[in-house]
């Protein structure tokens, strides 16, 4: 046998070696297998346990890595590099507590060192030690001025105080530090949302033309401020961007604010189209059919809830007000009696009952629901009631000339 032949059989016989080379190469399958033959030959090689957890921590293989972190720890104590990459690993696994003790050690050991510290942080963050967390987040931030990550963390732990406007500044700071942060803001415009702050949030939203859901949001949020024009141009450039039945639904609403009920019809029956049994968006569908009078097809909208639904009191109710109007009386009035039977003899019971009545001439009856009418609304349903008290005078006068 050569000695070149030979030095190449030594050399492959180095599982470890080569393993470090499939590292450096990221080869982490090939570096991965090394690293296990290594550890099978020798079990007390805390090296090669170590690159084994580091190679299955870099293939995504987190329980694995753990393992392997807690064999190095296991046969050497203490190691710096173990704690703060099952640390890592650990909080990657949603285990903050376990994390905490480990970065916690790991910081202790190189106090001015960032990684340990931002990640430590980070743990606390998890945890739910938010004023920990602040605290070192700001230590990260005194080694690393510039760390985007820090200040994400920093503001994370500010606001889940209740002191967002302390956090704010340091939401941006992160964005202006690195554009793969930039999303804070988002963060933030939600914070501000939860805060009631829709001013704030909207301005937020503004600054990202191109994400769709952000135009939605704001789009959503200009229509609860009562900017009703500025929504509709958000939400028609949220529904140009990618039709969604949920921006599709909102731009109706909005074109139904701003009185223009055929555009926020027809998309509502787009949205019914795409969900037919979405039963919430066929009440919705059936009142703006209603408001622009088309009764019979309103009605059928509501039928068809009431079909699929029994106990929709709400669809009940609007059925009964569309077959009135359509002069359905017998089925009006067996579709108010459902409603009485899920909700009970409501001011608009009585009401509807009466006018019912009134329409098939049983005026005995209808004057009797005038009445309870009046006495249950007690100045809640001031025009109904007006009317009510002219029906009233007029049946008494006739019940008068029998």
């Amino acid at each position: 046998m050569g000695l070149l032949t030979l030095v190449l059989l030594l050399q492959t016989a180095d599982p470890a070696a080569e393993g470090l080379k499939a590292l450096e190469e990221r080869k982490y399958e090939q570096a991965e297998e090394l690293f296990a033959k290594a550890t099978q030959a020798d079990a007390q090689d805390y090296s090669a346990w170590f690159h084994l957890a580091l190679a299955q921590s870099m293939l995504g293989k987190d329980a694995d890595a753990a393992a392997a972190y807690r064999k190095v720890l296991e046969l050497k104590p203490g190691l710096y590099e173990a704690e703060l990459n099952l640390g890592i690993v650990l909080l990657r696994q949603k285990d903050a507590g376990a994390a905490t003790s480990l970065l916690q050690s790991a910081a202790g050991k190189k106090p001015n060192e960032f990684r340990p510290r931002y990640y430590l942080a980070e743990a606390l963050l998890a945890a739910g030690d938010f004023a920990q967390a602040e605290r070192e987040f700001l230590a990260a931030l005194e080694l690393d001025p510039k760390s985007a990550a820090a200040e994400a963390g920093l503001a994370r732990s500010l606001a889940r105080q209740k002191r967002l406007d302390e956090s704010a500044p340091h939401f941006r700071k992160a964005a202006a530090y690195d554009p793969a942060y930039k999303d804070c803001l988002l963060e933030l415009a939600s914070l501000y949302e939860a805060a009631g702050k829709r001013a704030e949030a909207i301005e937020l939203y503004r600054l990202f033309p191109d994400n769709v859901a952000a135009r939605e949001r704001m789009g959503e949020l200009l229509l609860e401020s009562g900017r009703t024009s500025d929504a509709i141009a958000e939400l028609e450039a949220a529904h140009r961007m990618a039709p969604t039945n949920a921006n599709r639904v909102a731009l109706a609403v909005a074109y139904l604010r701003d009185k223009q009920p055929e555009r926020g019809a027809a998309l509502l029956r787009e949205a019914v189209e795409a969900e037919p049994q979405n039963l919430d968006l066929r009440l919705m569908y059936g009142r703006a059919l209603r408001d622009q009078r088309l009764l019979a097809e309103a009605a059928r909208q509501f039928a068809f809830i009431v079909q699929r639904k029994p106990e929709h009191k709400e669809a009940w109710s609007e059925l009964a007000g569309a077959l009135i109007v359509l002069e359905q009386y017998p089925q009006a009035l067996a579709a108010l009696e459902k409603t009485k039977e899920l909700g009970g003899e409501s001011p608009a019971y009585f009401y509807f009952r009466a006018i019912i009545l009134d329409k098939l001439r049983d005026l005995k009856a209808a004057l009797e629901c005038y009445q309870k009418f009046l006495e249950v609304s007690r100045n809640l349903h001031p025009d109904e009631e007006f009317k009510a008290r002219q029906r009233i005078r007029i049946i008494q006068n006739e019940l008068g000339k029998r």
